[in-house]
């Protein structure tokens, strides 16, 4: 009877809808605690994560034993471990697939195989050290690391985690400690290495937008101590990879450019031109000079000033690729800034031309067939009278004496298309160059007649 009283009410009208609300025990209890739990009834504990994340920690925990590939170790052992990082990769894909971020201990357990996996002392380099001229035949084309099969897979699990969690959350997890032992990693000589970890590398500068500025401190840091510090036979590794992903992020850069921007481009890029081994990451570097002038002309001047600081003496393949990189620049700034420019960039262009280096001088004869280069020196008053006669100069000894006879064909052509642009300057040029001569042999000739009495005196004198 008792259960039948609880249970008995009094009668309420019926409601519009016709149904009949619930007036029970335990709806009574609900109105009194709206999250659904019973009087004498404790909160349940947060449910425990899915069973297959206990079962991917165990599988990244046992992938942290490192192989060096050496010929003691039990190839099962290496092929095993691979296997268990094909899996781990397969299942981080899978969840960034689900659009499902990774569980916060999963996300620890990876970070630790990952660091202890790729976060390693670098060897001997294999490279000899570079000769003055820069060229080296007896260099091995490509270094690839022994551990490869393993580290592929681990950058590719490092890239899925990067990709599948947003930078908020990536933040708890990736230091800058991390950071730093990344960065570390650009000195390896594999290329393949390099190329993954630019990919890592520049992923977590887009996702960790607070750690931005640090990045970019460190990637300054690293290329000046290849400049400053690192001997200067000694072949950079890494630079390349660092000046692409500076690339992509000096594009970005909003317009007017930072005081911080235009530092990094006088203290860091422009004293990247004075190392040997400027042609293993020069197309980059050039790239990168060139955004800059791009987003600011005004820079034109201090960038050809640099790189005319840093000219070679005797790396002739340097040359080429510095002429290349002067003749870019000259594309991009209009006629007042190559009157400003034009003396001293046409000057070294000059000498370029009569250089014993037949790669040198041909690409310095080139030069004229720029149609945008000969706009401005024929357009812009006054130049081609500052500049012309070091060509002339340089076009006339080529002529003369100059070995290569491919040289001397483009130097017959540069010298019509000059006295077809400026035939009365040409001519005046080519008339003081031939009085200069002159002068210089009656002044030869007036010194070798005072030396011969010299000797003859000195002959006198001891006999």
């Amino acid at each position: 009877m008792g259960a039948a009283a609880a249970e008995v009410v009094a009668p309420r009208p019926a409601s519009a809808s016709g149904k009949r609300r619930s007036t029970t025990l335990r709806f009574l209890f609900e109105l009194e605690k709206p999250d659904g739990l019973l009087p004498g009834t404790a909160k349940l504990p947060p449910p425990s994560p899915e069973p297959e994340a206990d079962s991917l920690i165990d599988k990244i925990a046992s992938c942290h034993r490192v192989f060096t590939f050496a010929p003691g170790e039990r190839e099962e052992e290496r092929d095993a471990k691979r296997e268990r990082l094909v899996e781990v990769l397969g299942q981080v894909r899978s969840a960034g697939g689900k659009q499902r971020a990774l569980d916060h201990r999963v996300m620890v357990a990876l970070l630790k195989m990952v660091a202890a996996n790729l976060f390693r002392a670098m060897p001997p380099s294999a490279y000899p050290p570079l000769p003055p001229d820069g060229v080296d035949e007896d260099a091995p084309a490509m270094v690839l690391a022994p551990s490869w099969p393993h580290l592929q897979v681990v950058y590719d699990i490092l890239l899925s985690a990067v990709t599948a969690t947003d930078g908020k959350a990536l933040r708890n997890h990736v230091d800058r400690a991390f950071l730093s032992g990344l960065l570390a990693l650009f000195a390896s000589e594999d290329p393949r290495e390099r190329d993954r970890l630019k990919t890592v590398y520049h992923q977590l500068y887009s996702k960790l937008t607070g750690e931005r500025a640090f990045m970019r401190r460190s990637m300054a840091a690293a290329l000046l101590r290849l400049v400053y510090e690192a001997p200067a036979a000694e072949r950079h590794c890494g630079v390349a990879e660092l000046l692409e992903i500076c690339g992509s992020i000096i594009n970005g850069f909003a317009v007017p450019l930072k005081e911080e921007h235009r530092a990094f481009l006088a203290r860091v890029l422009l004293p990247l031109h004075r190392t040997r081994w400027a042609h293993t990451y020069h197309r980059q570097l050039a790239y990168c000079v060139l955004q800059f002038v791009h987003k600011d002309p005004g820079l034109a001047g201090a960038v050809v000033t640099g790189i005319l600081r840093h000219w070679p003496v005797t790396n002739c393949q340097k040359e080429v690729l510095l002429i290349e990189e002067l003749e870019e620049i000259l594309e991009v700034i209009d006629p007042n800034q190559f009157q400003n420019l034009a003396v001293p960039v046409c000057s070294r262009i000059a000498r370029c031309v009569s250089s014993c280096s037949s790669q040198v001088a041909e690409r310095a004869l080139y030069v004229w067939n720029n149609e945008r280069f000969l706009e401005l020196a024929t357009s812009s008053p006054g130049v081609m009278e500052k500049i012309l006669p070091a060509f002339v100069a340089s076009v006339e000894g080529n002529l003369e004496r100059h070995w290569s006879k491919c040289v001397q064909q483009v130097t017959a052509s540069v010298k019509a298309l000059l006295e077809q642009v400026a035939p009365d300057l040409y001519a005046r040029c080519a008339a003081d160059l031939a009085a200069r001569r002159s002068e210089a042999e009656a002044a030869a000739a007036v010194r070798d007649a005072r030396w011969r009495k010299l000797e003859l005196a000195a002959a006198g004198a001891f006999k």
